[in-house]
């Protein structure tokens, strides 16, 4: 009888480049839009605060996922090192968004991450503000999905 591990290189303790390809990793997947993939990266236990939220393993941040992106129209997302040690990643983040009225924001958050031997996510503490912009204010102009390689990232676009 075999077990199968969950794995998702790249895997703890990271390295500088690492950690880089873990956060693009996250930007990528998240980007899709897609909650059921997204929360693959997650331990099946991952506890999460988002804002005031707390969500506590997949099937939550499932739910979570899919209410956030019913509400979070074109949602487009850049995120960007700022630390790392050992299984421990901190990002900054930004992303642009509608509502369903067309009016226009961009959210600007810091994360902070642990992660399992598995390269899994175990804890994410996220901290968000929104900041309501002008539809010719944004910046994120890329077609939904991944962020194209050559599209600035944050530190590129002084946010």
């Amino acid at each position: 009888m075999s077990t199968t591990i969950e794995q998702r290189p790249p895997l703890p303790p990271f390295t500088r480049e690492t950690a880089i390809q873990k956060v693009r990793l996250a930007e990528d997947g998240w980007n899709t839009r897609e909650p059921s993939r997204v929360a693959l990266a997650y331990t099946t236990d991952s506890r999460w605060r988002n804002r005031a939220e707390f969500v506590n393993g997949r099937e939550a941040i499932v739910g979570f996922l899919t209410r956030k992106w019913a509400r979070e129209l074109e949602y487009r997302l850049i995120k960007e090192l700022w630390a790392f040690d050992g299984n421990r990643i901190a990002v900054r983040f930004a992303y642009e968004w509608r509502d369903d009225s067309g009016n226009w924001f961009r959210s600007y958050g810091n994360e902070n991450w642990l992660f399992d031997e598995n390269g899994l996510m175990a804890e994410r503490h996220a901290s968000i503000n929104d900041l309501p912009i002008a539809a010719a204010e944004r910046k994120f102009h890329w077609p939904q999905g991944r962020r194209p390689d050559d599209h600035p990232g944050l530190s590129d676009l002084g946010l």
